[in-house]
C-alpha cells in the first residue's frame, strides 16, 4: 500500500503533473493541498478518468485540500471540528488498510504563520492546539491513522539547509516544533525518520535564487503513522523529481510505503 502527500500549489496548473505522476506512482491515497481552486472547478472527472475517487474542500485563491484514493473514501470531516475557520486546511476520510482493516487518513496544509510576532503565527499556534485535540480523539477511535500534508514546521537541524542562518526564523521556531512534538506525543511517529535517508533531504525549495538547483531547502512535508502502522512500514522517500518539471510545484511529493 502506497501512501502520498503533495503540495501543488495550484491543482489548476500542475493538474497534468499530478496526472502524470499518479500514472507513474499508482498510489492509494495521495493528500494534496494548495488546491487554490473552488469546489465547483476541482477537476473531478480528469481524476475518475484516470481511475481514482476523490474528496475535496476547495478555496478559492489560497488553500484547499483533497484526497485522491483508488478505493472511495467514507466518514469524510472538513476542517477541525469546533475550530471556527474560514480557510479550507483539513479532509480526512477512512480507506480500506489492504488487511482487511481500516486506515484513517488526514490529509492537513498546516498554517505558515508568516512571521513569530505576527497575527497569523498566533492563529497558528491555536490551530495547532485544536489541531492535537482533535487528532487525539480520533486515535481512540481509528487505531490505524496517517496524519499528512504540508507542517509548515521543520523537527530540527536535519530539516534546514541553514541550521545557523535560519534558526528562529519561521518553519524553525521553538514555539512551532513544541507543537510538532505535541502531536507525536500522542503515540504518532515521523516515518520518514524510521529510515536511512540522504543528508540534506528537503521537500520544499524556493523558487526563488536557484534554490533546488542549490539544495537550500526544508523539510516541511510529514507522513506521521500511528503505533500501529510502524511495523508495517516498509520505505518513505521524498520524490524529487517532479521539482524538476517545467513550472513545478515548490514541494516535492513524500511517498510511504506500507506492507
Amino acid at each position: 500500500m502506497k501512501i502520498a502527500t503533495w503540495n501543488v500549489n495550484s491543482l489548476s496548473v500542475r493538474l497534468p503533473q499530478v496526472l502524470d505522476w499518479l500514472a507513474a506512482n499508482p498510489t492509494d491515497v495521495l493528500a494534496l493541498q494548495e488546491l487554490k481552486l473552488t469546489d465547483d472547478k476541482f477537476p473531478v472527472a480528469a481524476f475518475a478518468e484516470a481511475g481514482y475517487q476523490a474528496q475535496w474542500f476547495g478555496q478559492k485563491t489560497y488553500n484547499g485540500v483533497a484526497l485522491i484514493s483508488q478505493a472511495p473514501g467514507t466518514d469524510v470531516v472538513k476542517n477541525i471540528p469546533g475550530f471556527e475557520d474560514d480557510m479550507s486546511r483539513v479532509i480526512a476520510a477512512t480507506y480500506p488498510d489492504g488487511t482487511g482493516g481500516q486506515l484513517r487518513v488526514i490529509g492537513a496544509y498546516f498554517p505558515n504563520g508568516q512571521a513569530p510576532d505576527s497575527d497569523k503565527f498566533v492563529y497558528k499556534m491555536r490551530w495547532l492546539d485544536a489541531l492535537r485535540d482533535w487528532v487525539k480523539a480520533e486515535m481512540t477511535r481509528h487505531p490505524h491513522l496517517v496524519l499528512m500534508g504540508d507542517y509548515n514546521i521543520t523537527y530540527d537541524e536535519l530539516d534546514m539547509w541553514d541550521p545557523v542562518g535560519l534558526a528562529g526564523t519561521i518553519h524553525c521556531t521553538d514555539a512551532e516544533r513544541e507543537k510538532l512534538q505535541a502531536l507525536t506525543s500522542l503515540g504518532l511517529t515521523d516515518s520518514f525518520r524510521l529510515f536511512e535517508q540522504p543528508e540534506k533531504s528537503f521537500s520544499w525549495w524556493d523558487y526563488r535564487e536557484f534554490a533546488f538547483r542549490r539544495n537550500r531547502g526544508l523539510r516541511i512535508d510529514h507522513i506521521l503513522i500511528s503505533e500501529n502502522l510502524k511495523d508495517r512500514a516498509t520505505a518513505c522517500v521524498i520524490d524529487r523529481a517532479p521539482r524538476k518539471n517545467e513550472r513545478p510545484s515548490d514541494h516535492a511529493p513524500v511517498v510511504l510505503t506500507l506492507a
